[in-house]
């Protein structure tokens, strides 16, 4: 039996999703315990010229309510990237998981042929729901996910690949 589109995308973005939570969890607990404020966390980068903490958790959050919904047919939500804090950021990366809990293998079912139509760069680009999944999202979302961990793993909080992996 072949995989399925619905395999590759809602539970590896659920998991990677969820672990990111606990390791905010962990991060913001060592900086507690540091005795700096949390929030520097959020604006932090690893390098000047890279997108911050919170811009990384919003990217990868993107790429996971666009493909999901343009995989089932369905208008991707708008959200405004607008989170500071690390409770702002915990709530988009919670209405990612809401969504991807209202999505079903049937809504998936066939999408790898489907035509998936974005605007890049002010051009309509055209891909099959198969390159579009692992050529451009998943790429993408684990670059965004391995950043954000980076990020936190820079400003010493104790985490590890266990915790990125689950």
């Amino acid at each position: 039996m072949p995989i399925a589109v619905y395999d590759l995308t809602v539970p590896v973005f659920t998991r990677m999703l969820t672990n990111l939570l606990t390791i905010m969890d962990i991060a913001e607990a060592n900086a507690t315990e540091r005795k700096f404020d949390p929030a520097v966390l959020a604006n932090a980068r690893l390098a000047p010229d890279m997108i911050p903490f919170r811009g990384q958790v919003m990217i990868a959050t993107d790429h996971v309510k666009g493909c999901v919904s343009r995989l089932a047919e369905r208008d991707v939500p708008s959200w405004p990237d607008t989170e500071e804090t690390f409770d702002q950021l915990r709530t988009r990366i919670g209405k990612a998981l809401d969504l991807l809990a209202t999505i079903k293998p049937a809504d998936l079912a066939g999408s790898e042929t489907r035509e998936v139509t974005l605007r890049l760069g002010g051009k309509d680009l055209q891909e099959n729901g198969l390159v579009y999944l692992t050529q451009r999202v998943l790429p993408n979302f684990y670059f965004h996910i391995t950043t954000a961990y980076a990020i936190l793993r820079a400003n010493g909080a104790p985490i590890g690949k266990r915790d990125y992996i689950g």
